[in-house]
């Protein structure tokens, strides 16, 4: 193999590592949302990892985010706001990937 094939796989084992990280910190952070939308919801032990579950499978109705969006609110009505239900949820991103890279 030639240098340029050599930088090419290793561009490609990157590219797909990256991508592969990137759906399991999703899958983390829709989790960790259920988790806390079943708190908010008083559910507690299986009845929470249930619930958390459900909220990664809506995540598989429809590209993006807006699925699952669409299933917490209707859940929560009106016990947490919009605004703090997106916020929660760029937050729990960020609690995935470190998540992630700790278990590493």
């Amino acid at each position: 193999m030639t240098t340029f094939d050599d930088r090419e796989k290793a561009f490609e084992n990157k590219y797909a590592h990256d991508a592969e990280m990137q759906f399991k910190a999703e899958a983390r952070r829709n989790k960790l949302m259920g988790l806390w939308v079943a708190d908010a919801l008083g559910k507690t032990g299986e009845d929470a990892n249930a619930y958390a579950a459900e909220v990664v499978k809506a995540d598989f109705e429809e590209a993006g985010h807006e699925d699952v969006m669409r299933k917490v609110m209707a859940d929560l009505g009106d016990k947490k706001s919009e605004t703090e239900v997106r916020a929660k949820y760029d937050e729990l991103l960020v609690v995935a990937k470190a998540q992630l890279v700790d278990e590493g």
